[in-house]
């Protein structure tokens, strides 16, 4: 719901994308307290230029003021986290997960030959997540090479060290981890949005998610093989439910979402197929 109040303090939007040769490799945000504008953004900057054998060549910051009555506060999901043997057993446990969300085989089957062949049009990763409609399968990006960027998120400064410290008692504090979550508790609360399927783009990070606004958001220990540099996002999206796709859109990439309070973190399990 949105912000009864003002708060007493100003908020920033930081957002940092970096660039090699117009090639995407790098992005992150933050929202922050004035008080953290200048910590964050070297932090953010530092971030981009430590990517092993891909040293950008451009990199773009922006620090935006927030209104706080534009504001929405919600809980992150629920968390599981299934360990299994392989990325082939962690590509069939998805897919199970994600008939479990509503949606069909054929789609499923569509969302993982483009995340691993490839999403963008050039057949390489994109900045952006694939929208997919869960029953036909069309894409509905107008961008097909950029796709649809989820935006202005992050843990309600106030909170955000409770719930660092709550993760951090099951494992799950780290940057990388954190950051999904967050972004995956955006989309599951996105209208007529059914599911996301994510693997990362990092060629060592095998570690991948599916999420829905039903079971929350479910870690899987390998979705992918080492040294395989293709990955991004899937979102599958209910046209029945919403046939504003611009409305849809407008909410992932500019309504400003903080979390406030996390949700149950269920112990890891094995996967059993």
């Amino acid at each position: 719901m949105l912000a009864s109040s003002v708060m007493d303090y100003h908020l920033y939007s930081l957002r940092m994308r970096a660039s090699r040769k117009g090639k995407h490799v790098s992005g992150a945000e933050r929202i922050v307290t004035g008080g953290q504008i200048l910590p964050t953004s070297n932090n953010l900057i530092a971030r981009a230029f430590n990517l092993s054998g891909n040293v950008p060549t451009e990199v773009h910051f922006i620090a935006e003021q927030i209104d706080p009555e534009h504001i929405s506060y919600m809980a992150l999901p629920n968390v599981t986290t299934w360990n299994v043997s392989s990325w082939q057993q962690g590509r069939s446990a998805a897919a199970k997960l994600l008939e479990h969300s509503g949606i069909g085989q054929s789609v499923i089957s569509q969302a993982f030959k483009l995340l691993t062949n490839g999403p963008s049009p050039s057949g390489g990763v994109m900045r952006g997540a694939v929208l997919l409609d869960a029953i036909t399968g069309q894409r509905l990006e107008t961008d097909l090479s950029r796709g649809i960027r989820v935006s202005r998120m992050d843990l309600a400064p106030e909170y955000s060290e409770r719930i660092k410290a709550q993760l951090s008692h099951f494992g799950l504090a780290h940057h990388r981890t954190l950051e999904a979550l967050i972004l995956a508790g955006k989309v599951v609360g996105a209208p007529g949005l059914l599911a996301e399927l994510c693997w990362s783009d990092d060629p060592e990070y095998q570690v991948g998610y599916v999420s829905d606004g039903k079971n929350g958001y479910q870690r899987i220990s390998m979705l992918k093989p080492v040294g395989d540099p293709m990955g991004g996002r899937v979102f599958f999206v209910n046209r029945a439910a919403n046939s504003r796709i611009d409305t849809l859109v407008s909410y992932l990439e500019n309504q400003v979402v903080l979390f406030n309070q996390l949700g149950t973190v269920h112990p890891p399990k094995n996967w059993i197929s």
